[in-house]
C-alpha cells in the first residue's frame, strides 16, 4: 500500500481524532478511574495534554512536509505513551479497571495499541519527508 499524501493527510487526522477521545472514555474529565489507576501519567491535566497533541496532529494535517521534525517529535511522543502503556500492563490488572469501570477499562485496553500504532505512520512519514 502506498502512504500517499491524502493518506497520510487523513493518517494525521484520524490520529488527532483518537486522542480527542479521550474527552469521551473520561467523560468530559470526570471519570476518576483512569486517573487512580495512573495517578501520574492519566491525571485529568494529563489527559488534557493528550487532547492537546491531538489537536496538534490535526493543525498539521494538511502541511505536515512543511514540518518534518515536529513529525519526528509526534513519533517520539507516542513511542512514549506507547512504553508507559506497556509498563502499565505490566503492574495492573485491566481486568481490575473494567469491574470498576467500563469506559476506563477501554481506555486502558486500547490507548497504547494506539499509540504504537501512530508512533509507526508517524516514524514512516517522518523518513518519506526527511528524504525529500
Amino acid at each position: 500500500m502506498e502512504l500517499t499524501q491524502s493518506k497520510i493527510t487523513k493518517g494525521f487526522i484520524i490520529s488527532g481524532l483518537m486522542n480527542t477521545s479521550v474527552l469521551i472514555f473520561s467523560r468530559f474529565f470526570t471519570n476518576e478511574t483512569i486517573a487512580e489507576y495512573d495517578p501520574v501519567v492519566m491525571t485529568n491535566f494529563g489527559l488534557l495534554m493528550i487532547l492537546l497533541w491531538g489537536l496538534a496532529h490535526i493543525s498539521v494535517a494538511k502541511n505536515y512536509e512543511q514540518v518534518p521534525w515536529l513529525i519526528a517529535v509526534f513519533a517520539i511522543e507516542k513511542i512514549i505513551y506507547g512504553y508507559t502503556w506497556i509498563q502499565w500492563l505490566m503492574n495492573n490488572s485491566i481486568q481490575e479497571v473494567y469491574e470498576k469501570d467500563v469506559m476506563a477499562g477501554m481506555f486502558y485496553s486500547v490507548y497504547g495499541i494506539n499509540d504504537l500504532f501512530f508512533f509507526v505512520f508517524f516514524l514512516i512519514v517522518f523518513l518519506k519527508v526527511f528524504k525529500k
